[in-house]
């Protein structure tokens, strides 16, 4: 009988299920097309389904959890939520190192700008363990970060005395150089500082722009990357990754690679020429009716102004403030992929 009993229990046992991991997501911007493109069917759908059901997944955005931008990532950190996504350059005030991510002017298609992350990516990986307690995920792009300007431009020289909205410290610091007034203000309330003239210009993708109605308070389009391509990190806190089994971790980490990450950078290699039609209407708009901002062409010159002021002036401030070993790790990482070095 005893024999017996314990024969039951344990194929009972094995015929039960496994209890369901539950992880709770905290999104980017709800109203920007990485987040409802990418983020939201990814997590809500591809990643239950592809565990079969052994993955629960509670999603919110940042924006709807009323967060401070810079309190993102350290909540994740504390275990508040289990994953986390946003700008990598929201977090710089706590890793100034992390603004080595997304360099301004270095990539100017999608697949350089990837061949950037790729090359950074474990120097972001150390930061997330170190300074958030998190194990990165994956890191994916905004398009590139371009300039709105409610006041008459016709060259990059023309920003020299405007406020300026910076998408990131780094940009903020570039900005400077060329003699603009970096400005801080959070992306939601842009639209406002336009209108009151808070700021004469914003710096952001031209797709988030085009979706937010940036053109509706601004007139003309600078379309030079002074923004880099704001990558956005997806993250878990380092407690529950740890927690997870290994084919959990192995799951989640080839299901984001392929059906969020990859996606999110496939898309972004022609976003910028669609996102430039919609705004200006040179061309066809794709994602609803066309505007009419003034295109405002960027000139060799221009560029190659910019980039100097970058190489000579701005990332040698950065590496001072990041300090330690940053500039060396980036030089032969980030670099040696874009051919540039800090002395």
């Amino acid at each position: 009988m005893k024999k017996t009993l314990s024969l039951l229990i344990a194929s009972t046992a094995l015929a039960a299920p496994a209890l369901a991991e539950d992880i709770s997501v905290v999104g980017s911007w709800s109203s920007l097309p990485l987040h409802n493109q990418y983020e939201a069917p990814f997590w809500s759908e591809t990643l239950p389904a592809a565990s079969g059901g052994s993955i629960n997944v509670e999603l919110t955005t940042h924006n709807q959890m009323s967060l401070g931008l810079g309190d993102i990532y350290p909540l994740l950190g504390q275990g508040v939520y289990d994953v986390a996504m946003t700008v990598a350059d929201y977090a710089v005030a706590d890793a100034p190192e992390l603004e080595g991510l997304d360099v301004p002017l270095l990539a100017l298609t999608a697949d350089e700008a990837r061949a950037m992350v790729d090359a950074a990516r474990p120097m972001v990986a150390d930061i997330y363990r170190d300074r958030f307690n998190s194990h990165v995920l994956a890191i994916a792009p905004y398009p590139p970060q371009v300039v709105f300007c409610n006041h008459e431009i016709a060259q990059l020289s023309d920003l020299e005395g405007l406020k300026v909205r910076a998408s990131g410290r780094m940009t903020a610091k570039l900005l400077e150089a060329l003699g603009a007034e970096g400005v801080n203000v959070s992306f939601a309330e842009v639209p406002g500082a336009l209108q009151n003239g808070v700021v004469d210009c914003a710096v952001t993708g031209a797709g988030s722009g085009y979706s937010a109605g940036w053109w509706e308070v601004s007139t003309h389009l600078l379309p030079i990357p002074l923004g880099g391509w704001d990558s956005v990190v997806t993250a878990m806190n380092l407690d529950k990754w740890n927690s997870l089994s290994a084919d959990n971790q192995a799951l989640i980490t080839a299901e984001i690679a392929s059906g969020f990450e990859t996606p999110a950078w496939d898309s972004a290699q022609n976003a910028l020429v669609n996102d430039i039609a919609c705004l200006t209407g040179n061309g066809d708009c794709p994602s609803g009716d066309a505007r009419s901002m003034t295109l405002v062409d960027v000139s060799d010159a221009d560029f190659d102004r910019a980039r100097e002021i970058l190489t000579s002036e701005v990332l040698p401030e950065w590496a001072e403030r990041a300090g330690g070993d940053w500039a060396q790790r980036w030089n032969d990482s980030v670099g040696a992929v874009v051919g540039v070095t800090i002395n």
